[in-house]
Parts: structure tokens; C-alpha cells; sequence
């Protein structure tokens, strides 16, 4: 399977952005989490939350909508969400 290409979008939110997946699904069932709490057996889900700062994720069909804390900037961590996502998705 080749790499997905990931696209990142700002939304009305300044700490939420988009992260649109194209060539890879990442499921037919969208999900959220407001905490790695709550991930339970999903992985992607638990390897974004362990970037600090992340606060939520949206994952839908071909996005992931992540919520970071106000104390951190997106400069910080889009490169390792970036990474997570493209290394999950292969």
C-alpha cells in the first residue's frame, strides 16, 4: 500500500485542525475521544494522544480533526501528528 497523503486545514477553531487523509480510509464509523482515556483498543487514536498537547480527535472517514491545548502551537506538533497519521495509514 503506498503512503497516504495528508493535508492539513485550519477550521473556525484556532486549536482544532484538519487532517484530511486522500487514498486511505480510515474507517466507516467516525469516532471521538476527548481524552486517551477513552480510546480504548484504538491505536491511532492512542499514538495521537500521546503527542503532548492533544486535547480531542474527530476521526471520520478521510479526516482526523485534532483539538490541542491553548499552551501549545501548532508549529509545535503538526509534524509528529502529520507523521503518526502517515505511519499508521502506511
Amino acid at each position: 500500500m503506498s503512503k497516504a497523503d495528508i493535508t492539513v486545514q485550519g477550521t473556525p477553531n484556532p486549536n482544532a485542525a484538519k487532517f484530511v487523509v486522500s487514498g486511505v480510509s480510515l474507517g466507516t464509523n467516525s469516532r471521538s475521544y476527548f481524552g486517551s482515556h477513552e480510546v480504548g483498543d484504538d491505536e491511532l487514536a492512542a499514538r495521537l494522544f500521546s503527542v503532548q498537547g492533544v486535547r480531542a480527535l474527530l476521526i471520520v472517514d478521510n479526516f482526523i480533526t485534532v483539538t490541542k491545548a491553548d499552551e501549545v502551537t501548532w508549529d509545535d506538533i503538526v509534524e509528529d501528528i502529520t507523521w503518526i497519521i502517515g505511519e499508521a495509514l502506511g
